[in-house]
């Protein structure tokens, strides 16, 4: 059990939960303005491809993140033109944004480097880790804190200040008012498109921040589909945290810990097909004892609350 429960299974856990992390408070503030971004698995597809892109061509990390969140904002003006301007129903364009994007990034794989499956080249350096001074020193803590990329650390800030945003200040409280009913909203003066334009090119652009984590900090390589199911896995941490930063960094955290325990559980004989199951089975059985019917109430007013 020490062998199991030890102390790299938390510190690749903190890493694991990162990506889902950041993808799922871009649906919670998608959520705030009463649209349901099923898409987050297609903008992470395309942030992790359009990092390791930026990153071959340039060969600087930092504007390699930037451009993954550029692209992922642009990307994601799809889902908020034909959600927002043209009305569609936001399920359908989620969907169909996801299988877009998975099109997208194997034929661009393709195209731009010329091999199948997936590309990694030798000479492209990933997130350069961080150590914290004084942490690094203190026993099991530093170990499980210290040595992550810059934007495990980063994750954690956007967490607080996502908190203090949507309970603390005005725009936050507008933000809410425009998905809870967008009538009512406009009748007090509230852009509520704007607002909700906004919300998903925040969504968008931390979309490609975890699609640069899942494919510059957990690894530096990309390989076709490697969102594998994590931002689907990120809506239902939105779902569980009630669109709260806490709640979904606390619903977040739980998954990312069986996604790490998943991996572990290979270096006991067993079989890879189950082991590739515990994320997934945790997810079901987390929605299946998820009581809260509101937000599945909203989710079927989205397409109301973008009219």
């Amino acid at each position: 059990m020490d062998q199991l429960f030890d102390v790299s299974l938390f510190a690749s856990a903190l890493r694991m939960v990162t990506p889902i992390l950041l993808a799922a408070l871009g649906g919670a503030i998608c959520a705030r303005v009463g649209l349901f971004n099923v898409g987050l698995e297609g903008l992470m597809l395309v942030g992790a491809f359009t990092a390791i892109v930026g990153n071959y061509m340039t060969g600087n990390i930092i504007f390699a993140v930037l451009f993954a969140m550029i692209c992922t904002l642009v990307f994601s003006l799809l889902f908020a033109y034909m959600s927002i301007h043209l009305r569609a129903n936001v399920i359908v364009v989620g969907i169909a944004l996801n299988f877009l994007a998975l099109g997208l990034t194997t034929f661009a794989l393709r195209a731009i480097f010329d091999v199948r499956g997936a590309f990694y080249d030798k000479d492209m350096t990933g997130l350069p880790k961080w150590d914290i001074p004084f942490v690094e020193n203190i026993p099991w803590l530093g170990d499980v804190l210290s040595g992550h990329s810059v934007l495990v650390y980063l994750s954690i800030v956007i967490v607080l200040g996502l908190q203090y945003f949507l309970f603390k200040t005005v725009t936050g409280f507008r933000l809410l008012a425009a998905g809870e009913n967008p009538t009512a909203a406009r009748s007090l003066g509230i852009k509520v498109s704007r607002l909700q334009y906004g919300a998903v090119l925040l969504c968008g652009a931390l979309c490609g921040l975890a699609g640069a984590q899942l494919s510059l900090g957990n690894v530096t390589m990309f390989t076709e589909g490697m969102t594998s199911g994590r931002g689907f896995i990120a809506l239902v941490a939105t779902m569980l945290g009630q669109s709260n930063p806490l709640g979904v960094a606390a619903a977040s955290f739980l998954f990312g810990f069986m996604e790490s325990l998943s991996i572990r559980l290979q270096g006991f004989a067993l079989p890879t097909q189950f082991t590739y199951m515990v994320p997934y089975v945790v997810t079901i059985v987390a929605m299946f004892f998820f009581k809260d019917k509101g937000y599945l109430e909203e989710a079927r007013k989205s397409n109301e609350s973008s009219r």
